[in-house]
């Protein structure tokens, strides 16, 4: 193959990653968003001590606010959230390549972990802002007569009017280093699926086409669970100091949820260790569902285009 013509087939092959993501992006949205909620009410510690348990959270929210409760602020990731999982994956599949010397070699699940957590740092520059947004819309529990703004304009133009560019980017760091989580996550889904067994041992690497086309839909559905648990697992204390810190005003007076660091001592000290993993069980739950249709997703969109 001439070198134009592996130049067009990477270019094919990295908007094909970023199509394929992007509907497993939209897919998983929509199975996911309420168990999102849930977790960000129980890491909100203005309203976590509103609910007791993961059922008795949906139950509450889905007879005080209905079915739209659960999916309340999710224009903004609707929006944003398929394009980044487009972004990650192809991002990811193009870090995987770049370490490779040989287009056909076999990636190392160091390799993979590498690729995506670097694929998770870059992510992070577009979801800090769309979190931030999505938080203050969760967060918000409408009462009778309330004021409050709980459109995504409303919550977009506030932050914009009274803390600027930078007011999008609170959280960041927190943002980055639970999305370094992405290594763990790919890798799970890679080494599920190298040691699942199955009768053919072609099309082993993260360059082929589709996993679709070796794997069993039983082993593609299991590994999008594992991908799902290892990422959050390894990860959730900083999505709790995350949500900690774009859940308050960074300007409000005897805030000690300023910077990451000042968000772990005072959570640590208020509450103790068991702190950084509340709300991880819904979170859990979601995950396997949320990430047996991603991956499974992802792969029949590849497979049926490549």
């Amino acid at each position: 193959m001439s070198e134009a013509n592996e130049a067009k087939a990477r270019e094919i092959s990295a908007a094909l990653d970023f199509f394929a993501g992007t509907v497993a992006g939209m897919a998983a949205m929509v199975v996911g968003y309420p168990f999102d909620t849930v977790k960000v009410r129980f890491q909100n510690p203005q309203i976590a001590s509103k609910y007791r348990s993961t059922l008795h959270a949906f139950f509450t929210i889905i007879r005080e606010e209905r079915i739209r409760g659960l999916y309340r602020g999710i224009a903004a990731p609707l929006a944003g959230a398929p394009p980044l999982n487009g972004l990650v994956f192809s991002t990811y599949r193009s870090l995987m390549r770049a370490q490779l010397d040989d287009e056909n070699a076999t990636p190392t699940l160091t390799q993979i972990h590498l690729a995506g957590a670097g694929s998770g740092v870059i992510s992070s520059l577009i979801t800090t802002p769309a979190e931030l947004v999505k938080i203050h819309q969760q967060s918000l529990i409408r009462s009778s007569g309330s004021t409050i703004p709980l459109r995504d304009r409303d919550v977009i133009l506030h932050i914009w009017r009274h803390h600027g560019i930078r007011g999008f980017y609170r959280g960041i760091t927190a943002t980055a280093l639970r999305d370094v989580g992405y290594g763990a996550y790919f890798a799970a889904y890679e080494a599920t699926l190298r040691y699942w067994p199955r009768a053919s041992r072609e099309g082993d690497h993260v360059g082929s086409d589709s996993a679709l086309a070796s794997h069993s839909l039983a082993a593609l559905l299991t590994a999008g669970g594992m991908a799902g648990i290892a990422g959050w697992v390894v990860t959730f204390p900083f999505d709790v100091v995350k949500t900690r810190i774009q859940s308050t005003a960074a300007a409000a007076p005897n805030n000690p949820y300023q910077t990451t660091w000042s968000t772990i001592v005072a959570s640590y000290r208020a509450e103790g260790l068991g702190v950084f993993f509340r709300g991880l069980a819904p979170t859990l739950i979601r995950a396997i569902p949320v990430n047996m249709v991603t991956f499974t997703t992802f792969e029949a969109v590849v497979h049926i285009f490549s």
